[in-house]
């Protein structure tokens, strides 16, 4: 697991409740390619039945421990650790995930957008223009002085159509369960679970619960169709408990204290979770040896499982052990040669070696991660590494172009991809694709998502 960045963000969710605030918080995105291969396996059924293509619909896994999911900038679902460990089985995450795709394919964000240039919500649109000065000022106070205003008129049309919005939803998520068949009762389920949790929540409101807030008319809507489903008492197939318990075993190992995690998994449980999760826990508190015991004993149970070498991997890296890394992520992307992060993770390895013919590796490594993830901007920058050690400055200036425009620096984005043009030779790939790089540069700002 890898921590991908961090930034302070204002959030203004779908269906903010009367009265709420908006809040400063920092986030801190992480990648991990189990986790997030698990989170697919969930989605592709309800994504299938929604109609939606699943290379286009991007998951992103959000270091929080409350529970929260919601979806923002398009085809883009973000989910905190703390919904995934707290969800009991795969069932109540992919309801989740049901109710989240319904708003996508509800066209929500873009409605949000309407409602808020109308007319009749004006008061709502001066709530919103306080939102750039946040960001800008990093002060959540000029979002919550902007939230006084249109207590009436305005906040009661926008609450009535986000309530709209959450039914709309929720019609879509248990169509989408059925055309899968699958059962809606892990959804109702994970409600059940927020009502029941919501008085442990005072001042920092349960976040689901308050851009999703949980109407009476909703629950019975959920509960109501459970009990007419012909599908309802279908029961997922084992890999799925298999894969939830792997995911929970992995946050909780990573994410809390040793003391919390012997206390989910003493060393007296002997399972392939709480084993793997003592492994990790041990490998966040630098006891190497120890966690790779533990990892080399899950190894020679499954030999062919290409998580566990990508975490042996991981804490051979850790250890300062880069050849012996390289061999086991080799392993690893034997049996996954798609893994990017794989890809990536080895090409660090490579890099820290240095030597020329370690870092034609790494180009070589880098290359396939950005084959798979042209988007992870990371990638990028490696790469300009990499082919700067080699002295290569004409892909080093085209590598860093590709990063700056998908990080929508434009200007920088322009500056290197004229020094790639001059470098490399007129009419080759990476000559065209800097002459792209240098369009896409020119042009005004159009709101596109360069990620």
């Amino acid at each position: 697991m890898r921590l991908l960045y961090t930034f302070s963000l204002i959030t203004l969710a779908i269906g903010l409740a009367t009265g709420a605030t908006a809040q400063a918080r920092n986030l801190s995105f992480i990648r991990d390619t189990e986790i997030e291969n698990a989170v697919r396996y969930y989605s592709a059924p309800i994504f299938n039945a929604a109609g939606l293509d699943v290379q286009t619909v991007r998951i992103h896994l959000i270091k929080d421990p409350r529970l929260n999911a919601f979806v923002a900038g398009g085809q883009r679902i973000f989910i905190h650790t703390g919904l995934l460990m707290a969800a009991d089985d795969a069932s109540q995450v992919i309801g989740v995930i049901a109710h989240e795709t319904g708003h996508i394919t509800g066209g929500h964000l873009a409605q949000f957008d309407t409602i808020r240039e109308s007319a009749q919500a004006q008061q709502i649109a001066t709530m919103l223009l306080g939102i750039p000065l946040a960001l800008a000022t990093g002060r959540a106070d000029a979002v919550a002085a902007s939230l006084a205003l249109g207590q009436h008129i305005g906040q009661r049309s926008f609450l009535t159509y986000t309530r709209a919005m959450e039914q709309s939803a929720d019609q879509a998520a248990v169509t989408f369960l059925d055309e899968a068949k699958m059962s809606s009762r892990g959804m109702l389920e994970f409600f059940e679970k927020l009502k029941r949790n919501e008085a442990l929540y005072t001042a920092d409101q349960n976040p689901y619960t308050r851009s999703h807030p949980l109407t009476d008319s909703r629950m019975n809507f959920v509960r109501h169709h459970v009990q007419i489903s012909k599908y309802s008492d279908n029961k997922l197939p084992e890999e799925y408990k298999l894969l939830h318990d792997r995911v929970r075993a992995k946050l909780r190992g990573y994410l809390l204290p040793e003391s919390q995690v012997l206390t989910y998994y003493p060393k007296s449980d002997q399972s392939v979770p709480a084993r793997y999760a003592r492994a990790i826990n041990l490998q966040q508190q630098h006891r190497y040896e120890e966690s790779l015991k533990i990892t080399d004993a899950l190894l020679a149970e499954s030999p062919k499982d290409p998580f566990f070498y990508e975490f042996k991997g991981d804490t051979l890296f850790d250890a300062g052990r880069m050849e012996d890394a390289i061999k086991t992520y080799g392993k690893a992307l034997n049996i996954l040669p798609w893994a990017a992060m794989i890809h990536q993770a080895r090409a660090r390895a490579y890099i820290e070696l240095d030597g020329d013919e370690n870092l034609k590796e790494a180009v070589a490594d880098l290359k396939e991660a950005v084959r798979y993830e042209p988007w992870a901007t990371f990638n990028w920058r490696l790469l300009a590494t990499a082919y700067g050690r080699l002295d290569d400055q004409a892909n080093t200036a085209l590598a860093l172009a590709e990063e700056a425009i998908r990080t929508g620096k434009k200007p920088t984005a322009k500056t290197y991809a004229e020094r790639a043009m001059d470098q490399l030779p007129n009419g080759s790939p990476g000559w065209l694709r800097a002459q792209d790089i240098e369009f896409q540069a020119r042009k005004p700002d159009d709101g596109a998502d360069n990620e």
